[in-house]
């Protein structure tokens, strides 16, 4: 059964950082992408950061690009999201999600490439 679990979210400031983490279980980790997204109540669920299966290509959402690292630890089966410099609008609910196609030959950035969500995480940033 396949379990991902989100960690790390909190409430900080304006300019602060944050390391999300998602430790997965029940899938051959290392065979597949994995993705950042996040949802507020007042937006659909949109894509932040995904990574190839094997860590060798990562996708970036405009809007954190230069700010948000992800990556990927095949041996500890976790993926992490650095987020640095956050900003009022990066308030939301965040999820880590798994590719739904074992060793995509490219990084998926598209919803409905991904599947088994966590529960999320909810990152508060205030000014």
């Amino acid at each position: 059964q396949v379990q991902l679990q989100e960690s790390g979210g909190g409430s900080v400031h304006t300019g602060d950082s944050l390391l999300l983490s998602c430790s997965a279980s029940g899938f051959p980790f290392s065979q597949f992408a994995m993705g950042w997204f996040r949802q507020t109540a007042a937006k659909e669920r949109e894509f932040v950061a995904a990574i190839k299966w094997d860590a060798d290509a990562t996708r970036y959402a405009d809007s954190v690009k230069g700010r948000f690292t992800i990556s990927k630890d095949n041996a500890g089966n976790t993926v992490y999201l650095q987020m640095n410099n956050l900003k009022p609008e990066d308030t939301s609910f965040y999820y880590c999600a798994k590719d739904r196609q074992r060793r995509r030959y490219f990084v998926p950035t598209e919803l409905g490439s991904f599947q088994s969500w966590g529960q999320g995480t909810q990152v508060t940033v205030s000014s």
